[in-house]
């Protein structure tokens, strides 16, 4: 293999890969090691329990030469990778509905204290996202409210909380899939909506978490006609550029997170070779390739060349590559020991919050350990 220059280290510094299986293939590890991926996510087809996965975190973290982005997406309800013995969080309705922030703040720093002791150092949550479209196929109860409001407000707490427990927080998915009635890991969803009702609906929730200073954004999938009606918003400098580095995240450090370049909704339409592309040129600082170690080789190869062969984009990539390398430097990796992970879960304060939690959404089973039901 010949020697990496500095266009296959910028690429590689933008890239997070998925991978089948329980624990770390050795092509995955070497890319690691030589500087291909910034790091990696896990789902539940890499996931039996806390014990192995610490395991596979502790695996990534030898294999990186610099501390990787250990990314999963924990939000709570149907959308929760790690389950019990983790402290499990309800929806995000639920939660909406519940209305009481500070219970928002409380279990989501459990929860990161719990993720960030295990070596999971990226949760890509909160959602963001309105629930405004009750045939929505993919959000509803992931979104904290149906108002602009409930959602901001949960939201923000929902992020202090996950910083707080030492984890990166990540605000999704931007400019906002809240309304749409498609699912964008199937097809292209479209919003005609106008410029008004998006500052009013869909992106006063993303000002919120850009204010209380989240750490990354995601994109959305999602064709806002009003923005920018020929791609995508991941796609888009109209959106990802002017609208969201240039006016909601001016002065900021955010990092620019694209959702999975395999979802149907960009891969039908271009291949990931193109898409990667694309999605930095538009502004995005961090691709997510969740499935296919093939594909992000062709992403990071045709990274590395369009660098090679545009001043302009290998620019933009070093900025890009610059600021995930800044990200990365506010990790500081903590894993237990194995002997020491049970007790993680004994602790008296989280008995206690999941106490509070089952009286308030059950007040007959007050002062019922919940862990303890069937």
């Amino acid at each position: 293999m010949r020697r990496m220059d500095s266009h296959d280290l910028a690429a590689g510094a933008v890239l997070v890969g998925g991978f089948d299986g329980l624990a770390l293939p050795a092509a995955i590890s070497a890319r690691l090691s030589e500087g291909r991926l910034a790091g990696t996510i896990f789902f539940r087809r890499n996931i039996t329990d806390p014990a192995q996965v610490r395991d596979l975190c502790a695996a990534v973290l030898a294999a990186a030469k610099l501390t990787p982005l250990i990314a999963l997406d924990q939000e709570g309800g149907r959308v929760t990778r790690l389950r019990d013995p983790v402290v499990t969080l309800p929806s995000a309705r639920t939660l909406g509905v519940i209305d009481d922030r500070t219970l928002t703040y409380d279990l989501h720093r459990a929860l990161a204290e719990e993720l960030a002791a295990i070596g999971i150092n990226f949760n890509l949550a909160p959602v963001c996202d309105v629930d405004s479209n009750p045939a929505n196929p993919v959000i509803g109860d992931r979104a904290f409210g149906r108002s602009a409001a409930v959602v901001a407000g949960h939201a923000t707490a929902a992020i202090a909380g996950l910083q707080a427990g030492s984890v990166l927080a990540c605000a999704k998915h931007f400019p906002g899939h809240g309304d749409t009635a498609t699912d964008s890991h199937h097809e292209l969803p479209v919003l005609p909506h106008g410029l008004d009702r998006l500052e009013e609906v869909e992106l006063a929730p993303f000002r919120a978490a850009i204010a209380a200073g989240v750490d990354a954004v995601m994109t959305a999938h999602v064709r806002f006609d009003a923005l920018d009606a020929t791609v995508p918003a991941t796609l888009s400098h109209a959106v990802m550029t002017t609208l969201l580095r240039d006016d909601l995240a001016r002065g900021t450090d955010l990092v620019v997170v694209s959702d999975d370049l395999l979802m149907r909704a960009v891969s039908d339409r271009w291949p990931v070779e193109e898409s990667a592309i694309l999605a930095v040129s538009a502004g995005c600082d961090l691709l997510l390739i969740c499935s296919d170690p093939d594909a992000q080789d062709r992403a990071h190869c045709a990274l590395a060349a369009r660098s090679r062969a545009d001043g302009a984009f290998a620019e933009r990539l070093r900025l890009a590559a610059e600021r995930v390398a800044r990200l990365r430097g506010r990790i500081t990796p903590r894993i237990v020991s194995a002997a020491a992970l049970g007790s993680i879960w004994q602790r008296p304060i989280r008995r206690a919050l999941l106490e509070r939690l089952a009286a308030v959404q059950n007040p007959s089973a007050a002062g019922v350990d919940p862990t303890e039901r069937a």
